[in-house]
């Protein structure tokens, strides 16, 4: 069984910035040459989040529209009150989607759908220079 891990570095203006990152994981998953076998997307940090979305314009805005109902930015969080950085709603944006996401890799190739992206949405209430590790684990 083979490894291959690389990182790498992607500026965001966060406020629900959603950029899409499907070309740099294949990228990677080219470079590994492993053909079969599990990619780990991971970012690091504690107020984004790595998913998948049709990015296309109306499912980006509907995605940050429902992000905004579950975790208001506006809202009264203990975390604000403890540490006066006015992210809390950031922080419960990342704990709810998840930092990371792992996908099939087949013959060489991200298994993803047609209309599928890999996404990262930096929730913070800034600009962030975010790191993005991918793992490939396979044969």
């Amino acid at each position: 069984m083979a490894v291959y891990q690389k990182s790498f570095r992607i500026s965001t203006r966060g406020h629900a910035d959603v950029l899409d990152i499907t070309s740099q994981v294949e990228r990677i998953v080219a470079e590994s040459r492993i053909r079969w076998g599990i990619v780990n997307v991971s970012g690091k940090g504690s107020t984004l989040g790595i998913t998948t979305i049709e990015y296309e314009p109306g499912a980006v805005a509907d995605l940050k529209r429902a992000l905004e109902r579950i975790a208001p930015t506006d809202a009264d969080y203990a975390h604000n009150a403890r540490w006066g950085d006015g992210n809390g709603f950031a922080h419960l944006r990342s704990a709810l989607m998840g930092t990371a996401r792992s996908f099939p890799l087949r013959d060489g190739r991200l298994e993803l759908g047609t209309w599928q992206q890999v996404v990262l949405c930096d929730f913070d209430n800034r600009s962030r220079e975010r790191e993005v590790t991918v793992t490939v684990v396979g044969e």
